[in-house]
C-alpha cells in the first residue's frame, strides 16, 4: 500500500489541505444527492407503469369466464394447502455417537 506523505510546514499548506478534503466531502454528497434524485424518478416512473399495468390486469379480470376463475381458485388452493406440512411433534435424536462437544467436556 502506497502511503502519501505530506510534507505540511506552512500555514497555507494545511490550509489548502483542509479545503480540498472538504471539498471532496462535498462534491461525493452532490454525487449522493444526484443518484438519490435518478433513483426516485425511476420508481416514480415504476409505479406510474404499474398503475398502467393493474388496469390492463382489470381488463383481463372483466374478460375473464367462469372456468378461468374457478381454475385459478383451484390452483391457489391446491397451491396454498400444500405449503403447510404436518409434523408429527415427536424429536428423533440418536445419541449413539458422541459428539466433539462432549470429548472437550471430558478432557477438562
Amino acid at each position: 500500500m502506497i502511503f502519501l506523505t505530506v510534507n505540511l510546514t506552512s500555514w497555507s499548506d494545511r490550509w489548502a489541505l483542509a479545503g480540498i478534503s472538504v471539498l471532496t466531502v462535498f462534491v461525493i454528497l452532490i454525487i449522493l444527492v444526484a443518484v438519490l434524485q435518478i433513483f426516485s424518478t425511476v420508481a416514480k416512473k415504476g409505479a406510474q407503469l404499474a398503475k398502467h399495468g393493474s388496469r390492463h390486469e382489470e381488463d383481463l379480470l372483466e374478460n375473464a369466464t367462469q372456468a378461468d376463475k374457478a381454475a385459478v381458485a383451484i390452483a391457489l388452493h391446491l397451491y396454498l394447502s400444500d405449503q403447510h406440512d404436518v409434523e408429527s411433534g415427536v424429536l428423533t435424536i440418536n445419541n449413539d455417537t458422541p459428539s466433539p462437544w462432549q470429548f472437550a467436556e471430558q478432557n477438562q
